[in-house]
This record gives structure tokens, C-alpha cells and sequence, in this order.
């Protein structure tokens, strides 16, 4: 080849080298090979910028490396060339399919308004994000973490009263309270961790010590005394270990958890758990399965229940539940994001024997509790202190039934708890088979059927339907909750009720019944006030009550008349009893006195009339009752009788005027002939007179009380 060729071919060598496609193939094997080796050093020169991403996306400082100084121990678990990475620089990065983070310090520091420790500090971490989840960070929704794995993990978590929370990353551009729920953290393995968890809306302040392992720890010195520092030593068992205290909603709380493994722990896997603790006086055992993680997406299972009331389960859920006496409850759980369900196989409160199918939605605008409630048997008392009532055994660890009435009255006094009406709905079927009023002598209502709806602070408890002594009770009750002073509301009628049956008040000797019959009646009242007491002493309304069918014991009608002669002949030959041709009672209520206005027992003996005032304000009574007799008698008094005095103490007396004129008059005759001393005391009555009928006996009240006003 002769020099001039080779010259010219020179040029073209050069110019193959320099072609765009090669030149780019090289850019592309140099920017490839840079990645790789990046790749593999762990980005030692993106600690910065990725921290400061970080930082961004979370609106917090975002701590992912120190300067070690060759000073700390990598984890032994690391790979060789990550552990030389970590040992000289303190972290190494992955950006492959997600950020990948392993540091010998994690820390994510508490937001501007916090000025407590950082929220999250983690040793020997590794922790691993999707871009899309710090997108979606960024824009303020649920922060996502893949994983968190570290020898030691300490969580500060505080919310403050404005609804704050240090668990919440990211700006928050509405100019509402922040809201956004808790990180969701789909694989979280730990060694030894630390929780101190301080919430001023639910009163709470809970420390926890805990683990979380996928085996058997067995690491080295460095684990072992980062798990010191937290208590735990370094046989930490496989799965999760919780062990808490402090406060919850202001009560003491105390609490084990622990779980055979920890893959539920993450995604969507599901995993065993067993809880055992109390918090304040209720105890709880469970034992079941969770899925879902921090998360708690899920949990199912038995559990037991015990405590010296159900308002303390109650104030532990957030959900209104009456004060009772001491409970056992057994049953199965099942919740599923906020909708928690229950059955409730066996509950024992006090005397009563229930079960239950409750269903409690949280994710509603105000939380609602449904389903049905029944039972074989329900003590009224044991639901005392919840309407109001007396106070149960055991409540208040003495032993003693306590009235809530004020001193020396009978009315409860003690103050419903009306902001509970409000923080939340219910709906709920009532059936038990028998619905102890708790007194020996009112026969139980057998069965009883009602609806209990709570809706926007009104409880009503309607459709009642309840069978008594071969009768019948229906009607509704209602309270409303809405303002600061209750509004009560009742509708009830009873039908067919066996006086005698109901009555259970045994006579020996085989005695009549004081009373027999069938009673009918309707009461409609309605009164405002934040206890019983203040309701009755408010009440305003009308009740009627009518005996159809009946008799009354001869002595009681006797005795009433204060017919000394007859009565004694009755308690000889033995009592009978007397049937009634009209036994009615309608009384007027205006702003808590009762006054009767028509009061009335008629028999073929004698006419009973009842007037006077019962003072549910006060709880004062002042009744007169008058005897007309029909027939002839030697030796009666025949003088009113009076009640007076208190519910608490009643007072029974004899009118002192008529009384007196007869024992004057008595006496000045005495002075003539001792035998015409009982001239004043013998009552020819009225024979003739025939039996009226209740129509005739309410028009007569009626013309006297026109009488006596005019």
C-alpha cells in the first residue's frame, strides 16, 4: 500500500470511531456501568439528596446517616460489601425498584409544633419505600412503608387536643384539623423496640415495649444490647411480643400480647395472637387471629370479658354502656376495618343471664351500634344506676345496695349522663324472656319485647310489648338528650292485668286476696330535668286506672270506715272478700303533684272516696280518704282517715274535728246514762241506696269539686 493510501484511509479509522451510534453505545456502557457501580457502592453521594427528598415528602428532618467515624458495628446480618459501605459512611442506598435504606440511624424528627423526641429513631435499619407511595406522601394521603426491619426501633406518637399528630407526614393544605390516619406499615420486623404513645383527645399515656421477629433471635453483642436498653434480652422469642402500660382514656392500663409468628405481620397475611391485660377494672382475654399488622385491618376471635361494670368496657370503647353490677361476658369478635362485630354467647351481670349480636360502625358521621340484645333473664336492678335508679352491688366495692336519692327521699337523684346520647346512634331489638322489676311483690313481666333506638341524642325505647299476670303493657318511653336539660316523654297502657296475680302478696290462713280483679289503664306524661327526680317533680300528664271484675278484702273496706263493730266481726269469722262495683282512679299531674280526680272504690258495704295531693316535687303526701257506709253499724268512728307526712316516712292519722265531736258528744251523754255514751258511734247507714255504677260516681266527684270551688 504506497503512503498516499495509507493517509487517506487514516482519516476514515478515526471517523468510524467517532460515529454517533458508537459513541452513544459508549455513553450508554459508561452511564450503565455508573449506575451499577453506584448500585452496588449504595449512592454514597444521593445521602444527601435523598434525605433532603425525604424530608421534603414528609414535611419533617429526615436523619438517614452520622459520621460513625468506623466507631459503631455494622448489623452481622449485612452483607460484606454493604457492612464496609455502612462502617465508612454510615448508609447505603438502593434505588432499583423502590428506595431501599440501610443505616446504622434512622431518625425522623417531631413536626414544628412538637418540641418532645423525634417520632421515629431506628438502629441498624433497613427500611424500603415505593415512588409512588412518597408521591402520594406528598400530596398529603396515607403515608405507605414497605418495610421497616431494625435491631432497635423507639416511636414518639403524640396528638394534642387540636387533632395533631406526629404520626401524620406531609402538608396539610385543608385548613380543617388533619385527620389523616397513622402510617400503614406492610413488613415490620424488629428486635427490640419502644412505644410511648401520649394522646390529650383520648387522655392516654402508654409505654410499650415490644419485638417483632420472623425467628428466634439469636444475634450478636449489638443486638443484644440494644434489646437490654428496651428490656428485652437477646433470646427474644419468634413473632410478636407486646407488653404495655400506663393510661388509657384516664384509666390504667396494662396489657400482654403475643404471637407464635410474624408473617401476618405484613401485607394482607394473617397471623395468631394472644391479649391478655386489663384497663381500669375490666379484665380481657382473647385469643385469635389478626391480619393486617400496625394496621389492624382485621382481628377475629374468643374473648373473655370481666369487670365490676359494663361502663367501664364502655369507657375504654368510647361507647355508652350502663353502669351494672359485676359482669362476666364470653363471646367472638370479628373487625374488619372500623365496623367491629360481636355474638355474644353468655353474660352474666349481676342476676341477669343475656346474649347478644351487636354490630358497632365507627366509619359512620356518628358511630352506630346495632343488633339485638335478649335473654332468659333481665334484673331491672342490675340496669339501676342507667335509668337512674339505685346504685348495684358491688359498684362501688361495698358490698351494699346505695340509693342515689337524695337524703331522706326515695326519688333517684342521681344525674343521667346525657353527653353519652350524643356520641353515638343505636338501634337495637330488646327480647328476654322474664324482665325482673326487682321487688317480691310485682310479679315479672314475661316475656318482654321492645325496640331501643338512639338517633341524634333521643333515646326512645318503643314498640313495647310485655305480658303480665295474663295481661298486657305496650307503649313507649322516651329521653331526650339534645340540650342540657332532658326532655321525658311516655306513653303506656296496660290491659287484662290479674290484680291478684300480679300482687305477690300471699294472706295466711287462706285468706282472700286484699284485691282481685282485672286492671285496665293509660298514663301519658311527660317532664324535663336531669334526673328522675327532677323529671317526676316536672311531670305533667294524666293517668287512669280502672278494676274491672273485682273484689276487696271485707276487713280492708272495714277498717277504712274505721268500723270497729263489723271489722271486729269480720277478723272473727274470718275475712271475705267484697265485690266492687266501681274501682277507678283518674288522676291529673300538673308540674309534679298529683291529684286525683276522681278516687273511688265502691262495694255493697260501703263507698271509699280519696282526694287530697301527692307531691312529686317534694315527695309530700296529704291524702284524706272518707268512708260512706251503706249499712247499719253499733260502734263505728266513722271519721276521715289522713296520710301525711313523706314518701321516705308516711304519717296515718284520724281527723281530729269529727273525731272529737263524736267523743263529746259521747262523753256529755255518758253524764245522762253510760249506755247513751254510744249514740254518737252507731251509723244506721244507707241501705237503700243501690250501687251507683262508675258513671254515676264520676259525675257526682265531679258536681262536688264544682261545689267546693264555687
Amino acid at each position: 500500500m504506497t503512503a498516499a493510501a495509507a493517509s487517506s484511509s487514516e482519516p476514515s479509522s478515526k471517523r468510524s470511531w467517532l460515529h454517533p451510534g458508537r459513541v452513544a453505545a459508549g455513553v450508554v456502557a459508561l452511564l450503565i456501568a455508573f449506575l451499577a457501580l453506584s448500585e452496588w457502592a449504595g449512592w454514597p453521594f444521593l445521602a444527601g439528596p435523598i434525605q433532603s427528598a425525604l424530608s421534603h415528602a414528609l414535611d419533617r428532618r429526615v436523619r438517614l446517616f452520622e459520621d460513625v467515624g468506623g466507631k459503631r458495628e455494622p448489623s452481622a446480618k449485612l452483607e460484606p460489601a454493604a457492612a464496609d459501605i455502612l462502617r465508612a459512611h454510615g448508609m447505603t442506598i438502593h434505588l432499583l425498584g423502590g428506595i431501599a435504606i440501610q443505616a446504622a440511624r434512622i431518625e425522623i424528627a417531631a413536626p414544628d409544633w412538637n418540641k418532645g423526641a423525634p417520632t421515629l429513631m431506628a438502629s441498624n435499619a433497613h427500611i424500603r419505600l415505593r415512588y409512588v407511595d412518597l408521591w402520594r406522601a406528598y400530596r398529603g394521603e396515607q403515608v405507605v412503608v414497605r418495610r421497616i426491619a431494625a435491631d432497635r426501633l423507639e416511636l414518639a406518637l403524640e396528638r394534642d387536643v387540636e387533632g395533631r399528630a406526629t404520626w401524620q407526614f406531609g402538608k396539610n393544605k385543608s385548613p380543617q384539623p388533619d385527620r389523616r390516619p397513622m402510617p400503614k406499615i406492610e413488613e415490620l420486623v424488629v428486635r427490640a423496640g419502644q412505644l410511648d404513645l401520649k394522646d390529650a383527645q383520648l387522655e392516654s399515656l402508654v409505654n410499650a415495649k415490644f419485638s417483632l421477629l420472623e425467628t428466634a433471635d439469636a444475634s450478636g453483642s449489638q443486638t443484644k444490647a440494644a434489646a437490654e436498653s428496651v428490656g428485652h434480652t437477646a433470646a427474644t422469642p419468634a413473632g410478636l411480643q407486646i407488653d404495655a402500660t400506663g393510661r388509657y382514656r384516664a384509666l390504667p392500663i396494662k396489657l400482654q400480647a403475643n404471637s407464635s409468628g410474624a408473617q401476618g405481620w405484613a401485607g394482607d397475611g394473617t397471623m395468631p395472637i394472644k391479649i391478655e391485660g386489663s384497663v381500669g377494672q375490666a379484665r380481657l382475654r382473647f385469643d385469635g387471629r389478626l391480619r393486617g399488622g400496625p394496621s389492624l385491618a382485621s382481628l377475629n376471635g374468643a374473648f373473655f370479658l370481666s369487670g365490676h361494670s359494663l361502663a367501664a368496657v364502655g369507657d375504654v370503647l368510647g361507647v355508652t354502656l350502663p353502669t351494672t353490677p359485676a359482669f362476666t361476658v364470653r363471646g367472638f369478635l370479628d373487625k374488619r376495618d372500623e365496623v367491629w362485630s360481636t355474638k355474644i354467647s353468655d353474660a352474666r351481670i349481676g342476676s341477669s343471664r343475656l346474649n347478644a349480636a351487636l354490630r358497632y360502625d365507627a366509619s359512620a358521621r356518628r358511630p352506630l351500634l346495632e343488633g339485638r340484645v335478649g335473654g332468659s333473664r333481665l334484673l331491672l336492678q342490675d340496669l339501676g344506676p342507667a335509668i337512674g335508679t339505685t346504685q348495684p352491688v358491688d359498684v362501688a366495692h361495698t358490698g351494699k345496695p346505695a340509693s342515689t336519692a337524695a337524703p331522706g327521699r326515695i326519688l333517684p337523684a342521681r344525674e343521667f349522663d346525657l353527653p353519652s346520647l350524643r356520641a353515638m346512634d343505636a338501634n337495637i331489638l330488646l327480647s328476654f324472656d322474664e324482665l325482673d322489676l326487682g321487688t317480691g311483690r310485682l310479679e315479672p313481666l314475661a316475656p318482654m319485647r321492645a325496640h331501643l333506638v338512639l338517633q341524634d341524642a333521643v333515646l326512645t325505647l318503643k314498640d313495647i310489648d310485655a305480658r303480665a299476670a295474663s295481661g298486657s303493657l305496650a307503649g313507649m318511653l322516651s329521653l331526650d338528650g339534645r340540650k342540657p336539660v332532658a326532655l321525658w316523654r311516655s306513653d303506656l297502657r296496660w290491659q287484662d292485668v290479674r290484680i291478684e296475680q300480679w300482687l305477690n302478696i300471699k294472706r295466711a290462713d287462706g285468706a282472700p286476696p286484699f284485691i282481685t280483679g282485672r286492671l285496665d289503664g293509660r298514663s301519658k306524661l311527660d317532664g324535663q330535668g336531669k334526673s328522675t327526680a327532677q323529671i317526676l317533680a316536672s311531670l305533667n300528664g294524666t293517668m287512669r286506672a280502672r278494676v274491672r271484675d273485682g273484689s276487696i278484702s271485707h276487713l280492708v273496706v272495714e277498717g277504712a270506715g274505721l268500723d270497729i263493730a263489723q271489722a271486729l266481726g269480720v277478723w272473727i269469722k274470718g275475712d271475705d272478700a267484697l265485690p266492687m262495683s266501681c274501682a277507678l282512679t283518674e288522676l291529673r299531674v300538673d308540674k309534679g303533684v298529683m291529684r286525683p280526680q276522681v278516687m273511688v272504690v265502691d262495694t255493697r258495704d260501703s263507698i271509699i272516696w280519696v282526694d287530697g295531693a301527692i307531691s312529686l316535687v317534694d315527695e309530700s303526701l296529704d291524702l284524706r280518704a272518707v268512708t260512706s257506709p251503706k249499712d247499719f253499724s253499733p260502734l263505728t268512728l266513722r271519721t276521715p282517715l289522713l296520710v301525711k307526712g313523706t314518701m321516705a316516712s308516711p304519717a296515718v292519722s284520724l281527723s281530729s274535728k269529727p273525731l272529737a265531736g263524736k267523743v263529746i258528744a259521747a262523753g256529755l251523754l255518758s253524764l245522762l246514762n253510760p249506755l247513751a255514751a254510744l249514740i254518737p258511734l252507731i251509723d244506721p247507714g244507707k241501705t237503700a241506696e243501690p250501687a251507683p255504677g262508675c258513671d254515676a260516681l264520676v259525675a257526682r266527684a265531679e258536681q262536688q269539686k264544682a261545689a267546693g270551688k264555687s
